[in-house]
């Protein structure tokens, strides 16, 4: 019996790299930048720190006045001002003069070091200082260097340095740099514009009665939540019946709102298979946006295929461009084949939709604590849960007793993550060494 010719996991994520169009530019305030990706470098407005300023709460002196200090002969200088976070004042001090400091503000001209409250002669931990008048004097019993408890202006960021580049996904953290160094506004991708649709006459909403031959669509459910997460947008989420006109339908009706489309099931070659039955046919045609060529060979590179991939589960894999230029994933339906399916495929096409550099997913040594088949010439994804304990050395067991049949849907909540196993194995034993990716936020 012939064999079939696979794709391999990576020759079917390249394809989708090469096809995926980027999304749109947008100008946004920091305050809905959230989550988005740069399409353009945050170059800083101004430096940071602005000014010299104090790090410690303390005294700015002149670090010459400070050299002959000792215990036996601490050195008194007189008190001029007091400078708190957000002042303008700038006493300029004289050999001999302190000002009393606090830390964040800025470095009273004159002044070379700070010396903090506890470093001072007869500062008592315990004694309130609120509300206190300030003193007179301060008494110093050890040398102070210059630059002790400065911060340089500009020695976090320079005016026109580049704090955050294009690519990178405004996380938090990244957010708040963008935003110390003085730029209220930024230049992102848009969120790419996603319709979900689950196919199969089989399905009901959840939450309905099921009669013999129906279950719950929860695959719509999934997709959608995993396209959010990818920083997607989800424009529609339903579902389809297996009459070919309901699914050409809805790919009509979501053109102009949507920038890719993720279907589930009716990918494989059954006589019902509607998503196989109305997407292959597509060829790519008309004008595309970026100037994309209209050479005939170049569009039946991006039509829509649907090929075998060298994975379980997920074998059965549909990918294109439609005749308007989405991109249109065609996902198997069983809720574990449209998982995983979703993780090595969508998932970094979406990210590239955005612009985002693609990280590689954290697969690190794990140890299993059962064994299983795997399928010959096959790279194997099965769902798996952490059983170990924080602090020891990583194992794993399948997230179901039951193996890791594409179908167990019910079982997916037990997964923490994800076991990859390579092609070349056919049986993983218990102890043996697999990677495993976390997939728990």
């Amino acid at each position: 019996m012939a064999e079939f010719a696979y794709r391999t996991v990576e020759e079917h994520q390249q394809r989708i790299m090469d096809l995926v169009p980027l999304a749109p530019t947008e100008a946004l305030p920091l305050e809905g930048a959230l989550g988005r990706t740069l399409a353009a470098d945050a170059v800083a407005a101004l430096d940071l720190p602005p000014w010299d300023n104090s790090a410690m709460d303390g005294y700015a002196v002149c670090s010459s006045d400070t050299t002959d200090a000792t215990a036996a002969a601490p050195v008194r200088l007189s008190v001029i001002a007091e400078l708190p976070a957000g002042t303008e004042a700038d006493p300029s001090l004289e050999s001999g003069q302190a000002a009393a400091i606090m830390t964040g503000a800025p470095m009273p001209t004159g002044a070379d070091a700070v010396v903090p409250l506890e470093d001072t002669v007869g500062w008592d931990p315990a004694a309130p200082t609120a509300g206190t008048a300030l003193p007179d004097h301060v008494g110093l019993d050890r040398p102070s260097p210059g630059g002790k408890h400065v911060r340089r202006s500009g020695e976090d960021v320079r005016s026109g340095d580049r704090v955050a580049a294009a690519g990178e996904l405004l996380a938090p953290h990244r957010l708040a740099a963008v935003a110390a160094a003085g730029i209220a506004t930024v230049t992102v991708r848009r969120k790419p514009r996603v319709a979900v649709v689950s196919t199969g006459s089989e399905l009901v909403a959840p939450g309905e009665p099921v009669r013999r031959g129906q279950i719950p669509d929860s695959n719509s459910l999934l997709l959608a939540s995993l396209v959010a997460a990818s920083g997607g947008e989800v424009v529609h989420r339903g579902r389809v019946s297996d009459d070919p006109a309901e699914l050409q339908s809805l790919l009509d009706s979501t053109r102009a709102g949507s920038d890719a489309v993720v279907t589930t099931g009716g990918a494989s070659v059954g006589a019902h298979d509607v998503a196989r039955l109305v997407l292959a046919p597509h060829a790519p045609g008309g004008t595309l946006s970026g100037g994309v060529s209209e050479d005939p060979a170049d569009l039946a590179d991006r039509a829509v295929r649907f090929d075998r991939v060298a994975v379980q589960p997920g074998k059965p894999q549909g990918f294109g461009l439609l005749p308007d230029g989405r991109p249109v994933w065609s996902l198997p339906g069983n809720p574990v084949s449209a998982w995983v399916s979703y993780l090595l495929f969508v998932e970094p096409g979406l990210w590239a939709m955005q612009g985002r550099a693609v990280p590689r997913a954290a697969w690190i040594p794990a140890t299993t604590d059962d064994g299983w088949r795997s399928p010959h010439r096959r790279e194997q994804f099965v769902p798996v849960r952490v059983t170990s304990a924080p602090g020891e050395p990583l194992r794993i067991a399948q997230a179901t007793e039951r193996g890791s049949g594409s179908h167990l849907a019910g079982r997916l909540a037990r997964a923490t993550g994800l076991a990859r196993v390579p092609a070349s194995t056919d049986a993983v034993l218990p102890g043996d060494t697999v990677l495993y990716r976390s997939l728990e936020v």
